[in-house]
């Protein structure tokens, strides 16, 4: 096993970026005042396995239902778009549904919002370039700073106040959108080039 901290890295950053776990705080909190209680070790594993597996099976899971990665990056980039959107304007386009402790750890937290179609997509672009067991090292990573921002983020609202929580969540929101917009130019560019 050749552990290269160069690639361990440029992969944690990457996927820290597409993962966007403190952009995501607003959103965290909240699940948290909707379900009552987020349980941050289920999540945060969940999550880590989640992207682990795909990073292993997501191709074949692909292949197997007939979509190629390009297609999986646009969907995602559409994901993103709508998710950034709502940051940005502060408005509510999915339809609100009641999120109990355990679902709400599951379902939106650990997917899509933690690993969600943007974070899958990066794996499977890192994974053409770098070798599997620096990226399942910088996915662990991940993993511990999101248990860590999960754990504390009443902590940190409290620190950061609603204003602050406001702008952090509109900045990453223009982030989240950007990254959105690359996704979708990215992947439609090598569609048209494959069709």
């Amino acid at each position: 096993m050749q552990l290269n901290f160069k690639e361990i890295f440029t992969a944690f950053m990457v996927l820290f970026a597409v993962i966007d776990i403190i952009g995501n705080i607003p959103i965290v909190i909240d699940l948290r005042k909707k379900a009552g209680h987020i349980q941050s070790e289920k999540a945060s594993i969940i999550a880590g396995v989640i992207l682990i597996v795909f990073l292993f099976l997501g191709k074949s899971i692909l292949n197997l239902i007939g979509i190629d990665v390009n297609s999986f990056a646009v969907a995602g980039a559409f994901i993103l778009f709508f998710i950034a959107l709502e940051m940005i304007l502060g408005i509510t386009l999915y339809k609100e549904e009641e999120h109990n402790a355990m679902t709400a750890t599951v379902f939106p937290l650990a997917f899509p919002l933690i690993a969600g179609p943007g974070s899958l997509t990066t794996l499977l672009s890192l994974r053409a370039e770098f070798s599997t067991e620096n990226i399942i090292v910088a996915v662990i990573l991940n993993v511990i700073i999101i248990f860590i921002v999960l754990k504390t983020s009443a902590k940190i609202e409290r620190i950061l106040g609603a204003n602050g929580i406001n702008i952090i969540r509109k900045v990453f929101g223009v982030v989240l959108l950007a990254i959105a917009v690359k996704l979708f130019t990215h992947n439609i560019k090598a569609l048209f080039d494959i069709v």
